[in-house]
């Protein structure tokens, strides 16, 4: 099934600014909350989930600017792009905008009491992935080893004798308005909760050791060079039952021998000799996934430019494909024999030599303007 636009989930038009984006957003999770609509929950918390879902990819300038250039598939590997967003995530993540809508006790609603303990999220992996042009028009799925650090197998944990656990310290104080209680987080674990006690052979002083793993990288074709992926979760592990990090991907393009990339748009630049231009040929030229045989009609002039529809690259969107360029060019040989030179000589006064362009004779700028047309 196809995605619904984000822009239509949280009915705002693509020139929102981010208050208008924040306001629809915060408009839907009010109306949609759970707790609101306990007589059809479970079709209320599908729209919520799907408005949060919007709201990150929308709400997030980067994500956003890759969104409205590619789409759908301009996020795909992200936790958005697989819809993989719970209830808690969406508290998690979006606690300012509850806070406003519900007010502090936001995190209470609907969902008994507020985590304490403090989650800890492993730190990115970067790496880069070169591809021919063939791989990215037809996408491909990449087998890529990574190093990333793990939890190590027999690493022990222990509860914060500090906050016991609860991730949390109290503290109370007299004031002159009476004893008031106060809650911060206990910067002995860092809100964990939990402490390490056994550290294995290997491992650094969080508990994890760098270990090799093969990853499966899903490349969906029509990617520009500069863009990056994300593999969720694929990033350095986290201690104490962290969130792991991602793992960004970012495409590199290996130039093709024979075709010039611009955009969508493939080009070619096809030699032909005197003989071929003057009486006419058919001659072979690469394209990104074989070879096309074209018709070089008889008196084709040098600049001339052919175009094949839909040889080009397929475009990100999935909206069709782009042109392959064929740029002829008439080749001038360098040294000729006595015969040509005396047959050449013949033709220099010949009135069927001079250059005679007429209207149907393409300017080099209006074959541009046809290039991009």
């Amino acid at each position: 099934m196809m995605k619904k636009d984000y822009y239509e989930v949280l009915n705002i038009s693509r020139n929102a600014t981010s208050e208008e984006i924040k306001k629809a957003y915060r408009k839907l999770a009010i109306k949609y909350h759970p707790d609101k609509n306990p007589d059809n929950k479970k079709n209320a918390e599908e729209k919520f989930k799907k408005a949060a879902e919007a709201y990150e990819i929308l709400g997030n300038p980067e994500k956003k600017q890759r969104y409205d250039k590619f789409g759908h598939s301009g996020i795909k590997g992200s936790r958005s792009g697989r819809s993989g967003m719970n209830m808690e995530d969406i508290f998690t993540n979006f606690g300012d905008i509850f806070a406003d809508a519900f007010g502090e006790g936001f995190s209470n609603f609907g969902f008994g009491k507020s985590k304490r303990h403090q989650t800890i999220k492993g730190s990115d992996l970067r790496i880069r992935v070169k591809l021919t042009l063939e791989e990215i028009a037809n996408g491909i799925e990449k087998k890529v080893k990574v190093r990333r650090l793990k939890v190590a197998q027999g690493v022990q944990f222990k509860n914060c004798t500090s906050c016991k656990g609860t991730g949390q310290i109290t503290h109370i104080a007299n004031t002159i308005l009476g004893r008031m209680q106060t809650t911060s987080q206990c910067n002995i674990c860092s809100g964990t909760g939990k402490n390490i006690e056994k550290i294995p052979y290997g491992a650094n002083k969080h508990g994890l050791i760098k270990e090799e793993e093969l990853v499966n990288i899903q490349i969906p074709a029509g990617l520009t060079e500069g863009i990056q992926l994300k593999v969720s979760e694929k990033g350095n592990e986290a201690p104490f039952n962290g969130i792991p990090g991602d793992l960004i991907i970012l495409i590199e393009e290996i130039s093709h021998p024979k075709l010039k990339r611009e955009g969508n748009n493939l080009h070619y630049d096809l030699y032909i000799s005197f003989p071929d231009a003057i009486l006419g040929s058919s001659k072979e030229v690469p394209t990104i996934n074989g070879k096309a045989r074209i018709k070089i009609d008889p008196g084709t002039q040098s600049g001339k430019t052919l175009r094949l529809k839909n040889k080009g690259l397929p475009n990100i969107e999935g909206y069709g494909y782009g042109s392959l360029f064929i740029h002829v060019n008439v080749w001038t040989p360098k040294k000729i024999n006595e015969e040509q030179r005396n047959f050449f000589e013949k033709m220099r006064k010949n009135e069927n030599f001079f250059p005679h362009p007429g209207n149907s004779e393409k300017s080099f700028f209006d074959r541009v303007r046809e290039m991009f047309s």
